[in-house]
């Protein structure tokens, strides 16, 4: 194994990933930086979200390695990788996913209590991020009883809650609508900056790849030079995530 530089807070070698026999990664490298907004762009199918699998090791390679401040997370087993996960990465899905018996502020306090923190502490930094992102409304209401985009916003403030080393947001805004998308955009780009969150952000969109640091482009699996993103097609058009952070 070849060690990773000291300054990348996540490291990637020659990453190979198979699904149902299709290659899904083919050779692919990368690091990231500490305090680094990362995206990750391709059209869809280029290999993005198993990328960012492999990197927060939900998914191992197949061939490759895969490093978390100088620590091999290839070789690592289930219930340390979990733990991982759960104390230091945070992460978005396309679709939010939340616990259905819990209220929105409780699902946005759940990484924190998973980690042993005080109902009455993780209640409080649950309800400042939900605030934030315009759903504190909302604090009492289970997931049943919000919008999709409501949902989203929390599943976002779950992420930010227990301001993880690294987070990992895929597609974060794919649900959403031009107003929705651009604040919530605004709220996690901000925050990452401010907090100094590493985030590795898969999206397809130019103007969402536009508030990066910097851009990694896939196309069938593989990293290329440059990749034509198109605009936003919904209704809300390109102005939406013109956003100065």
């Amino acid at each position: 194994m070849v060690a990773p530089p000291d300054n990348d807070v996540l490291w990637a070698r020659a990453l190979h990933v198979k699904h149902n026999g299709s290659p899904a990664l083919s050779g692919v490298s990368l690091g990231v930086r500490e305090g680094e907004i990362l995206a990750v762009g391709g059209p869809r199918g280029s290999g993005k979200t198993t990328l960012l699998r492999c990197l927060s090791g939900q998914l191992l390679p197949e061939q490759g390695e895969v490093w978390f401040n100088s620590t091999p997370v290839h070789t690592m087993g289930p219930l340390t990788r979990e733990r991982l996960r759960r104390d230091r990465f945070g992460w978005i899905d396309p679709e939010p996913v939340l616990v259905p018996e819990l209220n929105a502020w409780e699902n946005a306090a759940l990484p924190l209590m998973l980690r042993g923190c005080g109902r009455r502490a993780a209640k409080t930094a649950a309800l400042e991020w939900l605030e934030r992102l315009d759903i504190g409304n909302c604090a009492r209401k289970r997931p049943h009883a919000l919008l999709q985009a409501e949902r989203q916003r929390v599943a976002v403030a779950r992420a930010l809650v227990p301001s993880p080393t690294v987070l990992f947001a895929d597609e974060p805004t794919a649900p959403l609508h031009r107003a929705d998308r651009a604040h919530v955009l605004r709220t996690l780009t901000t925050a990452a900056r401010s907090h100094g969150i590493t985030v590795v952000l898969a999206t397809h969109d130019a103007d969402t790849a536009a508030l990066a640091d910097r851009t990694v482009s896939l196309l069938d699996g593989r990293r290329v030079n440059t990749v034509h993103l198109p605009p936003v097609t919904e209704p809300e058009g390109r102005a939406a995530c013109s956003l100065s952070v």
